[in-house]
């Protein structure tokens, strides 16, 4: 018997198999179910191809793509502070205590404002699929109406969005104008926040996660992280927060609590396997021997980290200690909305490390030996990584994966390359506008 499908894509793509391995898939048909899963793909070679590919035209479910299109997984994006998404692009030169307490704490402040907030995430999301991002992991805010703001954009726009209300109770480093007002209040606004978004996913089939956000340890009191911990361990959420993101960051926690920032993080209950960890750059063995137990999640933020985390993410080093490991914006700390420049400076950032960048040094001492990561690793993690980093049955094309896909064209084409020249190309020079669909759970959303 042959089954009829939702939507059928016919057409080649690309899905990571590995993390340094790409499966390549000339002219299949990727077939969709109600439910918004990849139901099957089927080769030309299946004996039912010809059959199922009429059944589809028949019923006027069927995209065929031209020969320049091919279909990629969507990208997942593990660490974005929806609030600064005005601030992209602005101050990236100064340090970061100026960029927090000039640019970005009154920018996010801002967001008591609903219409404000409306305006800016209803923008963001769009933005964010329009550049292939399915699925993100997000900061908001203090400000609860604003945060379910950004979860209603999610909804209506069709991104499958985490959304965290920010908690930052210390008054030594947040200012007066923007700040839980203690510990309780912050433990009980994100608290409400959940039972809040719990309500509003009754009225969706595209369900938002709330996710358990202390900003990072020197924003957050002792008494705000244990109850966070709390919370999470009660409703079984993911956490996100930096971790030793900086020199600062990693110095406060050595300085304040005489332990690293990742053993603070864990001593509340935050390191779990459904934690994010923004950055790492400072982290060091001990760190990833601990996250790996703990099964945390690093996302990699190789644009912003040029700018603030005084060190390049070592991703070899992580991966090989089975640390589960992503890619993220961090808009607006980086400036471009694009996983895909995200993926290219990941590779850029492994080849510095791994040359280094001290002229003056001779060539055997500057860099760091086997640090260089392939493009085909980078993608890795912008669509597995970050599947498996929140737990998501996406980020691959196959049988029982979600439907969560974009469609690429390439136009740079003058000669018949082999399926590895074509990946790089659509790596390297993939622009908003060649991303000509995109769908999440199966719903078309570009």
């Amino acid at each position: 018997m042959i089954i009829s499908y939702l939507k059928v894509i016919e057409g080649t793509s690309f899905s990571s198999s590995s993390q340094t391995e790409v499966t390549y898939q000339a002219q299949q048909l990727i077939c969709l179910d109600d439910n918004g899963y990849i139901a099957r793909t089927i080769e030309p070679s299946d004996s039912d191809y010809v059959s199922v590919k009429q059944i589809a035209q028949a019923n006027d479910t069927l995209t065929t793509l031209r020969p320049n299109q091919y279909v990629l997984p969507g990208f997942i994006d593990l660490h974005i502070h929806a609030p600064q998404w005005p601030n992209a692009g602005l101050a990236l030169d100064r340090p970061l205590n100026e960029w927090l307490n000039t640019y970005t704490f009154p920018l996010e402040a801002k967001y008591q404002d609903l219409d404000f907030a409306k305006l800016v995430y209803n923008d963001l999301v769009q933005e964010l699929l329009a550049n292939g991002t399915t699925t993100a992991l997000y900061f908001g805010t203090v400000h609860n109406a604003a945060n379910l703001e950004l979860a209603k954009a999610c909804i209506r726009h069709g991104q499958r969005g985490f959304v965290g209300k920010v908690a930052m109770d210390n008054p030594a480093q947040t200012p007066d104008y923007y700040q839980d007002a203690s510990a309780q209040v912050a433990v009980d606004q994100t608290e409400q926040f959940i039972q809040q978004l719990g309500e509003l996913n009754q009225t969706t089939d595209l369900k938002q996660t709330p996710v358990i956000t202390p900003r990072f340890v020197p924003s957050c009191t002792p008494a705000s992280l244990q109850g966070l911990g709390d919370l999470a361990r009660k409703y079984d959420l993911p956490v996100q927060s930096h971790c030793s993101e900086s020199d600062w960051e990693n110095g406060y926690a050595l300085e304040h609590y005489q332990m690293r920032d990742a053993d603070v993080l864990d001593h509340y209950g935050l390191l779990t396997d459904k934690a994010v960890m923004a950055h790492g750059t400072q982290l060091n063995d001990h760190d990833y021997a601990l996250f790996a137990k703990q099964g945390v999640a690093v996302a990699h933020c190789p644009i912003s980290n040029v700018y603030f985390g005084n060190a390049v993410l070592p991703v070899k080093r992580v991966l090989a200690h089975h640390v589960k490991t992503g890619l993220g914006t961090d808009i607006s700390g980086g400036y471009s909305p694009s996983l895909y420049q995200n993926i290219r400076q990941a590779v850029m950032s492994s080849r510095l490390l791994q040359d280094g960048v001290d002229n003056q040094l001779p060539a055997d001492q500057r860099g760091v030996n086997d640090s260089a990561i392939s493009v085909k690793t980078a993608f890795y993690l912008a669509t597995l990584g970050g599947a498996q980093s929140l737990h998501l049955q996406t980020g691959k094309i196959a049988a029982g994966y979600l439907a969560d896909l974009q469609v690429v064209s390439l136009k740079n084409v003058f000669q018949a390359d082999d399926a590895d020249n074509i990946f790089e190309k659509l790596m390297y020079q993939t622009s908003q506008a060649d991303i000509e669909q995109v769908y999440v759970q199966g719903e078309q959303v570009k």
